[in-house]
């Protein structure tokens, strides 16, 4: 149960939207969803209307209830392994697959293939949706990724990714030509303050988030491919990072324009029809969770990358 009060500043503001912006865990459409249910009181009178202006001095309750965790059942998915033992799976994740359920994707994710493929013997330590996951890539994003067999290889994979000593290497089709060949964003990042579901670099409550980058190639200066290295691993960290150098990646319709009058008339169509984002996880390196080897994997990108660089260079 969430109790708030409403400020006199922010009186004659819509309920959803103040709601939204005193508690930052609820999106805005959960906070709507809530109201229809009922889970919203004003003074202990239930209130359902979410365009309410609200009152300086006015109470709400939020009754949040508990969410139920079902249990993701193993499919038959087919994915490339790259490495596996006892411990562990290194495996390609394609664009377009989600890595655990959630709302949405109550099936067809990556634990689901995961649960058929090691038949129980996934870690539980992420919990009952998240079983043997030790990290995520972004639904439109593609790559390599490692996936934890049992709690003693999870704790210790996550261990590395914790103190950072994991090799992340990325690659990008993105907009525009850097004026420099390399450099650094270290600028922290945190939930913006207007969209909840999407991340933004902030002054204030932010993590620290370091992501190194390099231009590899280009098309003129319409387009570039990047190589991004991750110091910290933040949510949607490459993604804001280089929106924020001017250069988003191409596909990326949350950080980037919608818009391809920019782009060479060949281009147009197959930035338009992308289905994912032009990035991926090349490079992962990591020491062994048991033996100590160490172990990298380099997942060229999907021939896609070349083709959006060749028409927007033609």
């Amino acid at each position: 149960m969430f109790q708030r009060v409403v400020d006199p500043d922010d009186a004659g503001r819509r309920l959803d939207a103040w709601l939204a912006a005193v508690l930052p865990d609820l999106s805005r459409a959960r906070i709507q969803a809530l109201l229809d249910q009922g889970a919203v009181a004003r003074d202990g009178q239930r209130v359902s209307q979410a365009s309410r202006k609200v009152r300086g001095g006015e109470t709400y309750a939020v009754a949040v209830p508990e969410p139920v965790a079902a249990t993701p059942v193993a499919q038959e998915i087919n994915l490339p392994i790259l490495f596996e033992d006892e411990h562990l799976i290194v495996l390609a994740k394609p664009a377009g697959l989600v890595v655990h359920p959630g709302p949405g994707h109550d099936d067809g994710t990556l634990v689901n293939a995961m649960l058929a493929h090691c038949r129980g013997s996934l870690s539980g330590i992420g919990g009952v949706a998240r079983p043997g996951i030790v990290h995520r890539l972004d639904k439109d994003v593609s790559g390599v990724m490692v996936v934890a067999k049992h709690d003693r290889a999870h704790t210790l994979l996550s261990g590395q990714f914790t103190i950072h000593s994991i090799e992340r290497v990325y690659e990008a089709i993105v907009r525009g030509l850097p004026a420099k060949t390399e450099g650094t964003v270290d600028r922290p990042l945190g939930r913006d303050p207007f969209d909840r579901k999407r991340m933004a670099i902030v002054s204030h409550g932010g993590k620290r988030a370091v992501t190194h980058w390099k231009v590899l190639d280009a098309a003129g200066t319409r387009a570039a491919r990047m190589q991004c290295s991750l110091e910290t691993g933040r949510t949607h960290q490459i993604r804001v990072h280089l929106s924020s150098l001017g250069h988003p990646i191409l596909g990326d319709r949350i950080y980037g324009p919608r818009r391809t009058g920019d782009l060479p008339e060949r281009a147009r169509p197959l930035v338009e029809q992308l289905d994912r984002i032009a990035l991926h996880a090349r490079v992962l390196g990591f020491r062994h969770p048991i033996t100590g080897e160490p172990l990298r994997f380099d997942l060229p990108p999907p021939s896609l990358f070349d083709e959006l660089l060749a028409a927007c260079r033609s």
